[in-house]
């Protein structure tokens, strides 16, 4: 197989025809919007170019659908304000497809819209797992359809029953979960993602690397483990050895195809798995960091903790990074702990590379109120799924014990402050 062939091939395992990816893809998306309806509203990206958005409605035009107006797209986190002006202007509109073109902020913001417009309420109820379908059930209602073409390599928004909501005032992101949010149909043009300045690049390319991680580590002892190891490890490679690459030359179609395949990889992991630690703590640090930057700090610490755990998902990811140069341990004669700090400090390395932070302290704007926050939210019976999730599950009673020191270790970069559960 080639480098990119066996990636290929999941992502058509996991989303056969309703998802449309590759170089130069981009003018199908009316093709896949008449396939679902033919009076659409269009949710896109702020800052998305504008003859981008021309080539969409022009596709658009051309496969017979009729725009029924445009709709700005979400701040980044999806601040809850930007979530409730979707949701009125879809009310409005009415329409019996939804296009959204953007990067995972305005996907997320775009899939809960569709929800409150649809079945009312307020969002915190469907916080959580399984809440949208529940009332689905009982109202007898069906969401609009969703088509999510994708402009950024990061987070699988496109693929997903994810969504992301976060209240800008108090600091903290919550998450729907639910089959039922699933865009309908997919597309994403990876050519798109030439565009991206290296910064946002690399934290696109390490929102993958974590959704994949975080997936693979907690992936022991549950079904399909295997599919979990096939499809995270692969996510891993293409992150850990192209991700240097796009960075530097942000037209390096090689680089940019192998982080759009790893990307999709990761939201076909989390499809499978959920995320754990690095993902909870980072929905209390959007004040202050970028989602996958956040991730790229935190889970050097978990993975340290999760260790004893986790010897064989992790002595994967350790021999991935070392054959990508990025430690000189001898990850095969490892275990434990010692595994982990190997791992943890491999994927330090690779943060170092692409100019990242890899200690709280780094961040502006950090303070202790942070890691209060994450603490309180971990606690929250709205995030327990996170840590329920965790290759070490806590309850929330094991929270102060277990997690203040990894927040400790976080900010100060000192590992040895980390406790393993006996």
């Amino acid at each position: 197989m080639s480098d990119f062939e066996k990636a290929r091939a999941l992502i058509r395992e996991f989303k056969g025809d309703s998802y449309v990816y590759g170089s130069g893809v981009l003018d199908e998306v009316g093709r896949l919007t008449a396939e679902l309806g033919r009076r659409a509203a269009l949710v896109y990206r702020r800052s998305l170019d504008k003859d981008l958005l021309r080539r969409v409605e022009d596709s658009l035009k051309a496969a017979g659908v009729e725009l029924l107006g445009r709709i700005e797209g979400a701040a980044p986190n999806a601040p809850r304000e930007d979530l409730y002006r979707i949701t009125a202007a879809l009310k409005a509109l009415n329409p019996d497809v939804i296009v959204c073109l953007g990067g995972g902020s305005t996907l997320d913001a775009t899939k809960a819209a569709e929800v409150l417009r649809t079945l009312g309420g307020e969002i915190d109820e469907y916080f959580g797992t399984g809440k949208v379908t529940e009332k689905l059930q009982r109202t007898g209602k069906k969401l609009t359809p969703v088509v999510a073409v994708q402009t950024a390599a990061s987070s699988g928004a496109h693929l997903t029953k994810y969504s992301n909501i976060t209240d800008v005032h108090t600091g903290q992101k919550k998450l729907i979960v639910d089959e039922a949010i699933v865009p309908a149909r997919a597309l994403f043009d990876y050519d798109l993602t030439k565009t991206m300045p290296p910064a946002l690049t690399a934290d696109g390319a390490l929102d993958g690397l974590a959704h994949a991680l975080e997936v693979l580590i907690g992936a022991v002892g549950r079904p399909y483990y295997d599919k979990m190891v096939e499809v995270g490890s692969e996510a891993i490679r293409l992150v850990v050895n192209y991700v240097e690459r796009a960075v530097k030359d942000p037209h390096d179609t090689e680089a940019r195809t192998a982080l759009g395949l790893a990307t999709d990889l990761g939201g076909y992991a989390i499809m499978l798995g959920g995320t754990n630690g690095g993902h909870l703590t980072s929905f209390s640090l959007v004040d202050i960091l970028s989602h996958g930057r956040a991730c790229a700090i935190m889970n050097p610490y978990y993975i340290v903790f999760f260790a004893p755990a986790v010897e064989e998902p992790l002595r994967i990811v350790g021999k991935i990074f070392q054959e990508a140069g990025l430690t000189g341990a001898n990850i095969d004669t490892l275990s434990g702990r010692e595994l982990g700090m190997a791992v943890a400090k491999a994927m330090m390395e690779l943060s170092r590379r692409i100019g990242f932070p890899t200690t709280l302290e780094e961040v502006p704007g950090f303070t202790q109120e942070h890691i209060g926050r994450a603490l309180a939210a971990a606690k929250d019976p709205q995030l327990k799924m996170k840590l329920e999730n965790m290759p070490v599950p806590l309850t929330s009673e094991m929270v102060d014990e277990y997690m203040a020191p990894i927040l400790e270790a976080a900010r100060t970069g000192d590992l040895s402050l980390i406790k393993n559960v006996p």
